[in-house]
Parts: structure tokens; sequence; C-alpha cells
């Protein structure tokens, strides 16, 4: 699956999916990325995205860019009730997922509003829960000044617009591991 910085994330919906309709019994899911050459990195230094510092600071006001890493994370899906009967260990149970588009935006940095809040809102539909007992959101969070504003931005309306008013933690792991960009999102699901 290449969906660019989506693609861990995007393998591990599919993979849900298929668990879901009866497809396939299991899952490994998941990503690596491991920086080869330095073209991608020049270009990112070029378009001023890369922190200079080499922090990423998703959220905060001194938020000025991410930091590239290296690794790789994979999980195993299976569905909850084989897995007990199996007695798996279980770390987490995706209740629902959801996969979108951003559509057409002025460029890679800058996510739409518009379809971050239709995705959070599909997701939190497909999984059943009301967005009220939400406590924490684990977000893509690159710390760059743009992306983080829509994100934030995005999460606070689809929140409102499910009537939550009290506040959700949101965080990033990139903050504490860099910019893993296609496993990034597998990273968060761990």
């Amino acid at each position: 699956v290449d969906t660019a910085w989506s693609s861990s994330l995007a393998a591990v919906h599919l993979a849900c999916q298929a668990l879901w309709v009866g497809e396939i019994d299991m899952a490994l899911a998941g990503g690596a990325n491991v920086i080869l050459g330095l073209e991608s990195s020049e270009l990112f230094t070029q378009a001023n995205i890369l922190s200079p510092d080499g922090r990423c600071k998703f959220g905060d006001a001194s938020a000025d860019g991410f930091v590239r890493s290296e690794g790789a994370g994979i999980v195993v899906l299976k569905r909850l009730s084989e897995a007990v009967a199996d007695k798996d260990p279980i770390y987490a149970v995706i209740r629902g997922s959801a996969m979108n588009n951003d559509g057409r935006t002025t460029g890679l940095m800058t996510p739409s509003i518009e379809a971050q809040e239709q995705m959070m809102l599909a997701a939190w539909k497909s999984a059943e829960i009301d967005p009220k007992d939400i406590l924490y959101i684990e977000t893509h969070g690159t710390g760059t000044g743009i992306g983080d504003r829509v994100e934030i931005r995005a999460t606070t309306r689809a929140l409102e617009k499910n009537g939550v008013s009290e506040p959700c933690w949101l965080g990033s792991v990139k903050t504490n591991i860099g910019h893993l960009e296609a496993a990034a999102g597998v990273a968060g699901v761990i």
C-alpha cells in the first residue's frame, strides 16, 4: 500500500476491513522507513519543513518543522473473539476506522480541514463511539505550523459538532521518535 505518509495506517485500515468482512482471519500490517539518499531531505530543507533544531514540537507555538527518522512497526490483527479464544495477548482493540482523501489543497503540507474533519466523524461512526467519551487523540502531528493548525482545527470542529465541550488531549508520537514517513501511521497506532 503506497499512500505516502499514510501508507502504514492505510494498510492497518485495509487489514481491519478485510477482517471485519471475513476475507481473512489474521493480518500483519505496518510499514518501514529507511532514509537511503539525500534527495528527499534536500527537498524538505528547501521547502523549510524540517525542524532546524532537530526537534518536533507538535501543537507548540514554536513548531517549526518535522524530524525525519527511520524505523519499522507492525501489528498483528485478529478478530477479538478469535484472539480471546486463542489466548493471545491483546494490547488494544480497533473498533472502527475510516480513510479518505484530502482532495484539492494548496500542497502536501496544507491538508484540508474539511476532509480531516469528515474522516474523524466517519471513524467515530464506524467505531460506534460517542465522541464525548474520547479522552485522547493520537494525531499525525508533524510539528509544522500550518499542518498542526489544520489538524487541531479539524479535530476541534469534529468534536464540537458532536457537542463535546470537555478538553480532549492531543498528542503525536513524532515528538518522541520523529517522522517515520511511510511507517508514521502504525507508529501512532502502536
